[in-house]
This record gives structure tokens, sequence and C-alpha cells, in this order.
């Protein structure tokens, strides 16, 4: 299968932005304008001291970005995983301090460029991110999923941005030997959550029996698996032929086996820590009886509270509203999506004539549930004809975004679909997007689709119909068009920007490049949705618009069950039939689901959706809020334009402003606007 080289796109990107900005690009891709705005040197070496000491303290987030090619003395880091240890973590902290008492003493004059304005609040509000995580909130005495799935995430980003070696193969001497020392580390590493874990019982702060039971025992299973047997496996593949082929699988062979005992171990510790003595721990994965558990971890404990949702939504987001705000502003959202649904649904009847009744919400209701059941009988027949489908609905949305030309793409861009890696495939459920990492010059982000193994129901789910607004989600303008462009800037906005404070995806993180990587993805759904001349959908059919409706109003949901959840406004219960009553419009599913199997899906799959948000706070809500951030932000550059907007330029402008929210940057944007020739029409 064929991937998109950002290496070979980036060339042709930067003419093709040049031209149309009318900014002269310089070869490492930075306008010249931004050039001519370079951070005063006092921030540049604050900002490149903070950012190098965060990749070496968090080693996982740096094999994520690629740190090893931003400076070689790097290169270790990826055969590390991060030190929780008290005395190190406070350690880290006080390095925090320091960073923001050297941004305190900057100048804070007029002249100060404006990007060095944006990444000085980048900076602070990362290093205020970990220092409350640490101390205030005492997070890693109950971050259990961390624990759990760190090391994988470290040894699976790692091999998948390994030197090519041609025909299959994988990975220099000098990397492989990193995949050993960072799976070497797994025992004492999994020492040090251990007793974190047991001070965090001590002390009342624990996570909720839902993760314990997941990400704890089940994962720790798999884990075990993992580095025993998949992980070896795979390095005997992906080093066929080469001369320290044998040495590297030994030294795997021996450290993937003392990792996995010591996730058994980890697995069988988890007992000790948040169950009642002598209570015994399957072998299976699966978790003690919830009436065993000790008394600090009954009940509910993934309510992040409301003090502490409002402080994420300040810092992290960039946002001025509260959780309670966001609650009730949902429910506004929640009700515009569905009738905008409903008229969609009865459309598509009607081009069916399949004779659904309409007229009472309970009709609609139905009705859009019976559509969306007869549009799953046009299913693919097995994996392959879905991976032909998206094949096709790529080279189609790619085609269309030329032909509305809604942005400048290079005539070498191509957007291709790739089955997912066996390897992966724990991971990776139904399609996603891997990035590559952007600090190296060469490497291939990937729009990955899991086989479903030819299973009934699973390709019902991906019907023709529902194949559109993923690969827009995921592909173009989504994921891989976004971070293809992005990382094309890499070097002319700050590079704190790329950064994940915390984890890069897990109960830890900070979800600041959430805020514009999946807003921007759900703003392109609607983007292509947009009506043209003869068009009323955009690129759509009905039906696909009916799914890319559907997948907004999940993303209109999660605004508010994620605050109701974690303000304890709404019980996980209460959140998951909210969620089913208005996602998959079936409000009565919990009551039905003993005797009506489509009731019973809606309610596996909701209750499925609370566990991630309950354990997520604020990440569900990225999405709906990001994408409207980018609504209101063009809106008021329109204004200020008038005749002469230009929306690929307004594009460029917010692809190529960082992975942080556009909170931190609008002045900016709405200041280039106010600078372009024509600007001040109405």
């Amino acid at each position: 299968m064929r991937a998109t080289s950002i290496g070979l796109v980036a060339v042709v990107v930067a003419c093709v932005v040049g031209c149309q900005s009318g900014e002269p690009v310089t070869s490492d891709g930075r306008s010249s304008s931004s050039a001519a705005a370079s951070p005063t040197p006092a921030f540049r070496e604050i900002e490149e001291r903070y950012f190098v000491e965060f990749l070496r303290r968090n080693p996982v987030v740096a094999t994520y970005l690629g740190g090893d090619a931003y400076r070689p003395d790097l290169a270790d880091v990826a055969g590390n995983l991060r030190d929780y240890a008290p005395a190190a973590l406070e350690k880290e902290c006080r390095f925090y301090d320091a960073v923001l008492a050297d941004l305190e003493r900057l100048p804070s004059r007029p002249d100060v460029p404006p990007a060095e304005r944006v990444d000085r609040r980048v900076i602070a509000a990362q290093c205020r991110f970990m220092l409350h995580q640490v101390r205030d909130r005492k997070y890693p005495l109950r971050s259990l999923d961390t624990y759990a799935i760190e090391a994988f995430r470290g040894v699976d980003w790692h091999t998948q941005g390994m030197t090519d070696l041609g025909g299959g193969h994988y990975g220099t001497e000098a990397e492989w030997r990193q995949v050993v020392r960072r799976v070497r580390a797994l025992p004492a590493y999994l020492d040090t959550a251990r007793a974190n874990l047991t001070m965090g019982v001590q002390q009342g702060v624990v996570p909720d029996f839902r993760m314990i039971e997941r990400d704890g025992f089940a994962t720790c299973t798999s884990n075990a698996e993992y580095f025993r047997k998949t992980l070896p496996e795979m390095a005997t593949r992906f080093l066929e032929g080469q001369p320290y082929a044998r040495a590297i699988r030994d030294q795997l062979d021996t450290a993937g086996s003392q990792a996995a005992e010591a996730s058994i171990a980890f697995r069988t510790a988890l007992g000790a820590i948040y169950y009642e003595p002598g209570t015994a721990v399957p072998d299976d994965g699966t978790a003690p009886p919830r009436d065993k558990l000790v008394a600090a971890a009954r009940g509910d404990h993934f309510a992040m509270s409301e003090a502490e949702y409002d402080w994420a939504l300040r810092n992290n987001l960039g946002l001025t509203e509260t959780a309670a705000q966001l609650f009730g502003y949902a429910e506004g959202a929640i009700h515009t999506t569905e009738d905008e649904m409903v008229k969609v649904a009865i459309e598509v009847n009607g081009k069916h004539n399949w004779g659904i009744e309409w007229g009472t919400p309970e009709k609609d209701r139905a009705g859009v549930r019976t559509v969306l059941k007869k549009l799953g009988e046009d299913a693919p027949k097995d994996d392959a004809e879905l991976l032909a489908w998206y094949h096709d609905t790529c080279f189609r949305i790619v085609a269309y975004g030329r032909e509305q030309a809604l942005f400048d793409i290079p005539t070498e861009y191509k957007l291709d679909v790739v089955e997912t890696p066996p390897v992966l495939r724990s991971s990776i459920d139904g399609a996603a997007y891997y990035p590559a990492p952007p600090f190296k010059k060469s490497g291939v982000g990937r729009f990955y689709l899991t086989p479903t193994g030819n299973d009934a129901a699973q390709l019902r789910a991906n019907n023709r119909a529902s194949v559109a607004d993923t690969a827009a989600h995921e592909g173009f303008p989504g994921h891989d068009w976004d971070y293809q462009f992005s990382t094309l800037h890499r070097t002319s906005e700050g590079k704190v920007r790329w950064l994940t404070p915390g984890a890069v995806e897990d109960s830890s993180s900070m979800w600041e490049d959430s805020m514009r990587t999946e807003g921007w993805a759900l703003y392109s759904e609607a983007l292509v949705a947009e009506a043209k001349p003869g068009k009323p959908h955009g690129y759509y059919t009905p039906e696909e618009r009916l799914y890319q409706l559907q997948g907004q109003l999940l993303r209109d949901v999660r605004v508010h069950v994620d605050t109701g959840i974690h303000t304890g406004r709404l019980t996980f219960d209460e959140a998951a039939d909210y969620f089913a009553a208005h996602v998959d419009f079936f409000p009565d599913a919990r009551a039905n689901a003993a005797t009506d199997p489509d009731a019973k899906a809606s309610i596996e799959t909701a209750e499925r959706s609370m566990f991630r948000y309950s354990k997520w706070p604020t990440q569900a809500i990225t999405y709906h809020l990001g994408k409207r951030a980018i609504l209101e932000l063009r809106a008021e550059v329109q204004k200020i334009q008038g005749a002469t907007f230009d929306l690929r330029a307004f594009h460029e402008r917010v692809l190529s402003s960082g992975t942080i929210p556009l909170a931190y940057v609008r002045d900016q944007i709405l200041d280039w606007a106010k600078s372009k020739p024509g600007a001040g029409g109405n």
C-alpha cells in the first residue's frame, strides 16, 4: 500500500504556501515575516532549556515527537521511561518553578514579537499544569492507566519510527538497542508505580474501579503477552538477514520475559493494593469481585470536581466559560443538530421510498434510527471491499478539495488508507491516523484501517454511507492534511507548541494539543459539508451527510456528558443513558437491552464511551469546542476582510499556528487579517 511521505509533500507545499499568502518562504519553511520577528535571545535560551529538559524527563513524549532528530544528545532518551519516584517528581517540579520564574523576569515591552508572546503563555500554562498535577492533584498516586500503557506506547512509537532497511525490514542496531533498554526499564518503572499507588490508597487518592479493572488487570495481562511474544516475534520479522538480528532477539527474549513477569506481578500487586486481604486475583485478566474492593476504592472516583474542571478549562484549553455554562450550552447545540438530522433523514427516506412515518418527537427519533439501520444494510461484503471503499472515498474527497479550491493542494499529494499492521491492531480499533514524528525530516503519517475479521456486525457499522465522514476526519482535510501542513511549519513557530504535557494520550494528559487537532478534524468534516451550487450537502450524498451529522451530534453530546460526569451533575449511568438517547436516538436503550439486540448494542457502546470520558476529563469536549473556535475566528476574519477574504489563506494561518488552542493565537490572526490589503470591508 502507498502512504504519503511528509518529506515529499513538504517541498511542494512550501512553494505553494509562499505564493498563496504572498509571503516569501525560506529554505527551512519559515516565512520571511516569521524570520524577521524572531524571539528575543533571552526568551530563546529559556525556551530551548525548557524544551530539551522536558523531553529528557518525558521520554515517551520525546519518542512520539521524534526528539532524537531534534538534538543528537536526545537519542538515548528513547531507551528510557519517566521517573515517577517522589524525589524525581519534586526535582522536576523545581525545574518548572525555575522556568516560570525566568519567564516572569522577562520584559513585557510592546515590541516583544507576537510569536514570542504566544510561546511565553504556552510554556507558562504547561509548567502550571505539570506542577498542578503533581503537587495539588497528587495525580501520580492514582494514574494507573498511565503506568499500564506508557511503556507499551513508547516501544510502539519507537518501532513505528525506525529506519526503513528495505524489503519489509526496519531498525538499525542502535535503534533496537534502545528498545531493549526501554523494555529492561519496565520492572523498575512498575515497582515505582506500585509504591505510588499504595501511597495513594493511604491518602485517599485512588483511581475509579473501572480503571482498576480495565486499565489495570486487563491491560497488564495484554502487556505480558506483548512483551513476551509479540515484540520478539516482530523483531524477528523486522531484522531478518541483519548481522545483529540474533543478538537483539536474544536480548529481547530475556528483557521481554522479565517485562512480562513484572506486568503479571504488577497485576497481582493491584489485588493487594485495591482489594481486601486474601482476595484471589484471576489469571485471565479479569478483576476480583467489586464487593472485595477496599473502602477507599469503592464507589465512583472519576469525577474531576467543578473547581478542577474549571481550572483545566482556563489553564489547559484557554477557555473563559465554566463547566456549568458548557453543560447548559451543549443542550442547545444538541437539539440543533438533532433537528438537522431529522430533516436529512426525511430526505433520505423520500429518496429511497421507505415509507417511514414522521411528525412527532417519538416518530422522528424512531425514523432516524430506522434510516440509519437501513443504510447499514449497504455494507461491504468483506474487509477487502471495505478497504477498497476507503481508497475510492479518499481519492474523491481530495479531488473535491481541489475542485472547490479549499486549499492549495500539491499535485503530488495523495491520501491513502493502509490496513493496520498486526502489531498495532490491539491499540487501533477501526480507523485512526498515526502522524509521523514532527521533528524527524523523514517519516510517514498513515491513515490506518483495522480489519474487522469479516465480522458482519462491524462491517454494517462501516457501511457505505459512513465511510466519507471518517475519511474527512482522519484523512483529508482532517488529520493527514493537518499534520503534514503543521509539520512543514515546525520551524516557523515555537517548538513548545508540539509538546503534550503529562502524556500523549491517557488520563495524565493536558489535552492542549487535542483542542486544535481534533477541533480541526471535526471542522474538516463540516467544511466539506458546506453547501455549494448544485451540491446542497457539499461533498456528501444525503446518506453520507446523515452520518456526518451523527458524528457532529456525538461531539455535541460529549460536551454535555463530560462536563456532567466530572462535576457531579450526571452519574455514570445517567450519562450513558443520555448518550444512547441522543447519539443513537434510543431513549430507552437500557430498559430494552434484555430483549432488543439493537438496544443492547447501543447501551454497551454508550458505556464504553463513558469509560473513556470518565478517565480523560476535558478531552471529549475538545472536538466541538475546537471546531467552534475555528468557525468563530473564521467569521471574525471574514467580517474584517470582507470581499477580500480568502478561505485558503485563513486555513493556512490556522494550521501553521501549532497544535495549541486557538485562544493563544486569536489576536495574532486577527492582526494579520487587518493587515491584508482590502481589510475593513463589510
